[in-house]
Formats: C-alpha cells, structure tokens, sequence
C-alpha cells in the first residue's frame, strides 16, 4: 500500500458506525501523556526483595490490600484530585495474599477476589482497570496497581511445574512457586515486546491499526521479540513483516509494564531507509499509513490516538515534540 508524501486526509477516516467495548476502552479525544516515563512505569513504593524471604514481611504492621478480581479491576473512588485506589485495611498479612512492598512504612499487598460495594466501609464508585484509570492514578497507586496485576495474572496462568506438572507450592509471600516433586524454583516470568515508531526522518510519521481496533485508531508498530532474538532485530523485522519496510537508526525511548498479561513494552524509534511504500501483512495489519506531524498536530490524522496509559502515546507524543 502506498500513500503519497503529503499523508492521509480527513476522508480516510470515516466515523465508525457503532460504538464497542473497544471503542469505549480507547475513547476519541484522549489527552496527551504528560511525565518524564510512560504512566505505567512510575514507582512510589520500595518492592521490598528481601522482606519476601521472612515469615512476616510485614513486621506485624497492618497491611493494606488490594482486590483484583477476575476481570483485573480494582475497587476505585473518584474525588476532586482524580480517582485513588480503596485499599482494604488489615490487622495482617492475609493468607495468600501476595505481598508487593512498602511505603511510608506501611506495607501493601494484593489478592484475588470479588467485587463489592464497599471496602473496609468505604463505598466503592467504581470497580475499574489500568486502562481506565491508569494514567490518572498517583504514582504510589500507579504502581502498586501494575505489580498487582501482573504478579496475580503470573499466578493464576502458571498454577502447575512447567518440568514434571504437578500442582506448585507458593513461598516468598508470592513470589516464587516450587515444583514440590523436583525442588526446582518457579520464578514470575515476563514476555518481552517491542513496540517502535517509524519515521522518515523528516515529518513523517507510520501509523496502523488491527482489524480488531474500533474504525478510526490507529498506533505505532508492537511485536514480540523472539527467543534468540536482540530487542533491535526485533524491531526491524516486525517492521518489515507488518508494513514492509527496511528501517535502520533504531534507537531505545524507554519502556513500560504491560501486564496484559505478563509482558514489558521495550520502546523505539526508527527511519525508514529506502523505499517508502507501505506493504502489509493483512494477518497483522488492517491498515497503515504515512500521517505528517502537522496533520497529527492539528487533529486533522486519525480519529483517534493511542490513549496516555499507553507507552505508544508516550513515543507518539515526543516525536511530536521534536524530541525524535
């Protein structure tokens, strides 16, 4: 596919016709991302390593905990500086509670569990996710919030040894699973992807989008990086199978948990070098194109953008900046 030097126009992107689940998870007009790190990566807590090796990480303080439920929401109160986390106040470490760390001196933890209309008699005006919420969270609740999730998701997809299958032992207060039959120690595991944007080197910008996207939004490229496989090559090859192009200075932005389930988004940016043209792979991509920084500027691209809990609005927004 190719599109000419001057971007796509307003007629490329005709409004959808329903509005979906999707849609509303990825809402039009979002916000820029704002913050030297993607609002995912922000820490206001210490994770507490070596506490997790003894009985009581705690110390015998009360814990504050925080309930994911199945669908990984979490209990939100909405107030005039934005939506904080409710946390349920603890005499205790509760039994299988997973524990994430301290602040302040108090410490955190997390559980699997349902949802309610109150916690610790506090009400609850929403039960919401990351993507909802995460970039309007505080730092401290940003945080806690991303661990949470990914160590719980880590937990419930990885119930068995992956040596002899048998069903693990939870020790570390959560953090390492034994393989009773071996001894072997199961350590959480993160997947790796990349996710880059592709410049011409000038004002020129590559977007695309999955079919499975609402009509209108589009992002910058993501894959996963393969075993045996640098971050960098990743990045050049999911560029040539997704939109056919050979890109070339692939340079690290900075990166992001993505618990989604379980991985990490490795930030890029790359030029385009040589041919121009857009071929895509209609397995991965619906559709791609070439917009202009002014056009993206003015709003005059895309329906819609990359909401500011994504690293790829972080990305987006200082190539927009001129930082790139």
């Amino acid at each position: 596919m190719s599109v000419p030097a001057g971007g796509s126009t307003p007629a490329d992107n005709p409004p959808p016709a329903v509005v979906s689940m999707s849609e509303a998870a990825w809402p039009e007009g979002t916000r820029a991302s704002d913050g030297a790190v993607p609002v995912l990566s922000r820490v206001g807590h210490d994770r507490g390593h070596l506490s997790r090796s003894l009985p009581d990480p705690t110390g015998g303080r009360p814990v504050r905990v925080l309930t994911v439920d199945s669908k990984r929401t979490v209990p939100v109160a909405e107030g005039s500086a934005g939506p904080r986390l409710i946390w349920d106040e603890q005499p205790e470490l509760p039994l299988g509670a997973v524990y994430l760390g301290e602040a302040d001196g108090i410490p955190y933890a997390a559980v699997r569990g349902e949802r309610a209309l109150t916690v610790s008699g506090r009400p609850v005006d929403t039960w919401a996710g990351q993507r909802e919420v995460g970039a309007d969270l505080g730092d401290l609740d940003a945080g806690l919030l991303v661990q949470a999730i990914g160590i719980l998701e880590w937990h419930e997809r990885n119930r068995f040894s992956p040596l002899s299958g048998a069903a693990t032992t939870i020790e570390r207060h959560g953090w390492v699973q034994r393989d009773p039959t071996t001894g072997t120690e199961v350590f959480p595991r993160t997947d790796p992807a990349v996710i880059m944007l592709v410049h011409d080197g000038g004002d020129r910008v590559v977007l695309g989008r999955q079919a499975v996207w609402p009509p209108g939004r589009f992002s910058i490229l993501a894959g996963f990086v393969e075993p045996g496989e640098s971050a960098e090559a990743a990045v050049a090859r999911e560029v040539a199978e997704e939109v056919g192009l050979r890109v070339e200075d692939i340079r690290y932005v900075g990166s992001q948990p993505w618990p989604f389930p379980q991985s990490l988004m490795l930030g890029f940016v790359a030029r385009a070098d040589g041919d121009d043209t857009l071929r895509l792979d209609p397995d991965e991509i619906e559709e791609a194109r070439w917009f202009t920084r002014a056009e993206l500027l003015a709003g005059e691209g895309p329906r819609a953008l990359p909401p500011p809990v994504s690293i790829a609005r972080h990305i987006l927004d200082r190539w927009l900046a001129g930082e790139f």
